[in-house]
């Protein structure tokens, strides 16, 4: 099992950054891929960043590329989502997910994380 609390959600003007953060709890945080998604109001949840067990490896979606980063510190069992030059469009609910079976190998899907956190709120004003 793995617990999952994000923190770091806020408002903030358009151009700005926000550093999202994900707490986890559970032996196996070390072994799994991490992920961050997000979802606006009336919209599906959508794929963000993932990032694999030992942080050498990154996916991101290509409308937060070179503006987003995500980040992992084992020791600590967090993963992290440094927000910069943030977009109204990017206002939604982020949630943090966890990989841990490797189900399907589709990192872009919700249906590959078996554990999500509770969500933060980001809100990006013009």
């Amino acid at each position: 099992q793995v617990q999952l609390v994000e923190s770091g959600g806020g408002l903030v003007q358009a151009g700005g950054s926000l550093r999202l953060s994900c707490a986890a709890s559970g032996r196996t945080f070390r072994n799994s891929a991490m992920a961050w998604f997000r979802q606006a109001p009336g919209k599906e949840r959508e794929f963000v960043a993932r990032i694999n067990w030992s942080g050498a490896t990154t996916n991101y979606a290509d409308s937060v590329k070179g503006r987003f980063t995500i980040s992992r510190d084992n020791a600590k069992n967090t993963v992290y989502l440094q927000m910069n030059s943030l977009k109204v469009e990017d206002t939604a609910v982020y949630y943090c997910a966890a990989d841990v079976n490797y189900l399907t190998g589709a990192y872009y899907s919700t249906s590959e994380y078996e554990f999500w956190g509770q969500g933060t709120q980001v809100t990006v004003s013009s």
